[in-house]
């Protein structure tokens, strides 16, 4: 893992419960009481928690981090890493990445994928999902783009990585889908409560 992510980790409990011995948390990492949310408050604890791997595993933690350039390609980008321990609580690995970005593309969908639900613009795959934000989220964020969207990643249900190793997905498709929707419409919901931007026609 980079090392970028290590000093931004935040780690939260799995299910709103923590286990905490001596030496579990390092002095720059946010101490017990565990926050509620992550990833830039986009996702709660319990829907952070949806999306798995197949490997199972102890507690949930993030490491978040965002563009302060604005001379950078985006003025709004925002990213989140969400790990999981291991059984034995010690050895953490990457489940998935969630981006939100401004684009000055219009939101669009993708072959084969199952839209998110009424009331929201996107898609979702079991690899990948995105979202575009309500109109007036990029102006609110600090953007001068049209656009604002999140975006997921989920390494492990990649198709041509799984194909190319001759596996099988470790979550089946009628778990991942609606997972990945899940996670998105709650993303979009809660940045749009945040940023003030929420459609209110």
């Amino acid at each position: 893992m980079d090392k970028k992510w290590l000093p931004l980790t935040v780690t939260l409990g799995v299910a709103g419960v923590a286990v905490v011995t001596a030496g579990v948390w390092p002095d720059k990492v946010e101490k017990p009481p565990l926050p509620q949310s992550l990833c830039h408050g986009a996702l709660s604890r319990a829907t952070a928690e949806l999306i798995e791997d197949g490997q199972g595993g102890g507690e949930v933690s993030a490491g978040a981090w965002e563009s302060k350039d604005r001379t950078h390609e985006h003025a709004v980008l925002k990213a989140c890493h969400v790990l999981r321990a291991g059984r034995d609580g010690a050895e953490r690995r990457g489940v998935y990445k969630l981006v939100v970005e401004d684009t000055r593309t219009a939101p669009g969908t993708r072959k084969d994928s199952v839209p998110l639900g009424s009331g929201f613009t996107g898609w979702a795959l079991p690899d990948r999902a995105e979202v575009t934000l309500p109109t007036g989220c990029a102006v609110r964020m600090g953007s001068a783009a049209p656009h604002i969207t999140a975006s997921l990643d989920v390494p492990s249900q990649d198709e041509e990585r799984l194909y190319r190793r001759g596996e099988k997905p470790p979550v089946d498709l009628d778990t991942a889908l609606p997972n990945n929707a899940t996670v998105m419409r709650e993303a979009a919901t809660r940045l749009a409560e945040r940023y003030d931007c929420a459609d209110t026609g």
